[in-house]
């Protein structure tokens, strides 16, 4: 029987891309996630592929319920992107993102570390296209940036994998932990890609250059799959805890203070990560139930909130909220289907943001995780300001800008996109039965009980007259044109101007290095002709009396010290 393997379908629509154009091309893009979704329909938790390399036994293709869902939630998320992007005319986007998405889920369904980190690199290479495509300078340094980044991952993974295949004599891909050997390189190779603090710069600084589709795709794979990697290799972690509960924090603050709408979404992915990655942490049933649906709904709400800027950007060029306002009288369909993604990521009741996140918070409460309970509420009021208000607000509403009078709708396929997206919002929160259906464990839960919706509606009620009391007493940050100094600075500036500095001070030493090493050169070439030129004393033409004779001795010398 053929083995199916789950990335191909996607890889064969990369190439058809590449060779095909027009409606043909566009046919081949809508069904290679669509065949995709179908093969995956096909098969039982349980199914693998197996090749045996030398004293190894990879495993391509390992199929369970954590695999499963990953592999539905790519497709979809694939078929969705390619919707949005249908009106653009750029193969290097076409073949870039559907490879990108198979690279996902060849990931996700890798039994082995070696597949994983093939996978891995190919993820690296085809969202930095993504970067790429967008042709401006300030992409181009972003996405070189970005790459390095990505591909310093992958060699950490590498160097983790060959440590552990070593000392362990398997690749198998299961649960790791930190104190097997190798744990702690596979670990910050996935804390990269997962956007660990003080390691999320490239998120922050790449994702906004990208094109308006190519960061649709990019908020949905990359960060997704180190996700699944932590579920499946480090859940129980408690490091992971406290790491999420930062990264849950910190975006808040520059989330407010950030002019540039889409870059205030990338912060609000690296807060809605922490959520999973405090999951993760934590380890028990409900709690991974919980982080791997989050990252389920997750893809679909910032998704659809990474469309709606998108298509802002498309039809105004501009994308920073100083300069935006008033959008909603020329793009009322697009500010709705925005709203629907502020509502979703701000976990209102019957959104799905709601029956995912409350799990994770529940799972922190019963694990006594008290510091961290209250840190996840402080992060979901946090989020409600800067993605679930500011967004709509500073895009649609705020005041009229320029572009009230040239403004439209979007093209009708961004709007088919970002209803698709809308709907499974919606009907996920309102129906989490179909949700809770695929995730791995089966707790029972139930989001919607009056402890619950009660928390969540003060929460968002608060937060919401903090918000009023803050901009109507001037006290809220305005949106200014500025730059915020975040960790790339380091490598962005500081580094740079440091190495510079560095070359700066080494130049007198290095061109007095390089004056007596030439002299030192000059020195014994002189010597050498001096000795041995061709009117030396020993370069000279010697009778050839001479020369038997010193033949002779240098024989009586060999016997000599032969025979002692």
């Amino acid at each position: 029987m053929f083995d199916f393997w789950p990335a191909l379908p996607l890889f064969l629509g990369a190439l058809l891309s590449a060779a095909l154009s027009g409606r043909a091309r566009a046919v081949a893009m809508l069904a290679a996630p669509a065949l995709g979704a179908y093969g995956l329909y096909q098969l039982e938790p349980g199914t693998t592929v197996t090749l045996q390399l030398f004293d190894y036994t990879l495993t391509p293709v390992r199929v369970d319920d954590l695999s499963l869902l990953f592999g539905y939630l790519f497709h979809l998320a694939a078929f969705i992107g390619v919707v949005f992007a249908l009106h653009i005319k750029d193969r290097i986007q076409d073949v870039a993102a559907l490879a990108y998405a198979g690279s996902a889920v060849g990931a996700v369904f890798a039994g082995d570390l070696l597949t994983l980190f093939i996978y891995w690199e190919l993820l690296a290479l085809t969202s930095a296209a993504l970067v790429f495509a967008r042709r401006t300078e300030r992409a181009l340094a972003s996405g070189m940036r970005y790459l390095i980044m990505q591909v310093g991952s992958g060699v950490l993974l590498l160097a983790g994998t060959l440590i552990y295949a070593w000392n362990t004599g398997s690749l198998d891909f299961d649960f790791i932990g930190l104190d097997a050997p190798g744990g702690w390189l596979i670990f910050l190779a996935f804390g990269i890609k997962s956007a660990f603090p003080l390691l999320h710069g490239w998120l922050v600084d790449a994702y906004p250059e990208s094109t308006p589709t190519g960061t649709v795709f990019l908020s949905a794979f990359t960060t997704k799959v180190a996700i699944y990697a932590l579920a499946r290799g480090y859940p129980g972690t408690e490091l992971l805890i406290w790491i999420g509960a930062l990264m849950t924090c910190f975006p808040i603050f520059y989330a407010v203070i950030e002019n540039d709408l889409r870059r205030v979404l990338a912060y609000s992915l690296i807060n809605q990560l922490g959520f999973m990655v405090v999951g993760i942490g934590i380890g028990t049933e409900l709690a991974l139930n919980g982080a791997v649906a989050h990252a389920f709904n997750d893809v679909l709400f910032k998704g659809l909130l990474m469309m709606s800027m998108g298509a802002v950007l498309y039809v105004t060029g501009e994308i920073r909220g100083s300069e935006l306002g008033g959008l909603y009288k020329k793009m009322p369909k697009t500010a709705i289907l925005c709203i629907v993604g502020a509502a979703s990521i701000s976990a209102f009741p019957l959104f799905s943001g709601f029956v995912s996140k409350s799990m994770i918070v529940t799972a922190a409460v019963e694990e006594g995780y008290s510091l961290i309970w209250l840190a996840l509420l402080f992060a979901s009021a946090g989020v409600f300001h800067h993605a679930g208000i500011k967004i709509p607000f500073f895009a649609f509403f705020a005041h009229d800008s320029k572009f009230v009078g040239t403004a439209h709708e979007p093209p009708a396929n961004m709007l088919i996109a970002m209803s698709i997206a809308a709907v499974l919002c919606i009907g996920i929160g309102t129906f989490p039965v179909f949700l809770y259906g695929m995730l791995p464990y089966d707790t029972g839960y139930s989001p919607y009980d009056i402890t619950h919706v009660l928390t969540q509606l003060q929460l968002l009620a608060f937060s919401a007259l903090a918000f009023m009391w803050l901009k109507l007493s001037g006290i809220y940050p305005p949106e200014l044109k500025s730059v915020n100094l975040d960790v790339e600075w380091f490598y962005r500036r500081m580094l740079p101007v440091g190495v510079q500095a560095v070359l700066d001070r080494a130049a007198p030493i290095d061109r007095e290095l390089r004056r007596r090493t030439k002299a030192a050169i000059d020195w014994g070439l002189n010597d050498l002709a001096r000795h041995h030129g061709s009117y030396s004393g020993l370069g000279g033409n010697w009778p050839t009396g001479n020369m038997v004779l010193g033949v002779a001795a240098l024989l009586g010398v060999s016997l000599v010290l032969y025979y002692l």
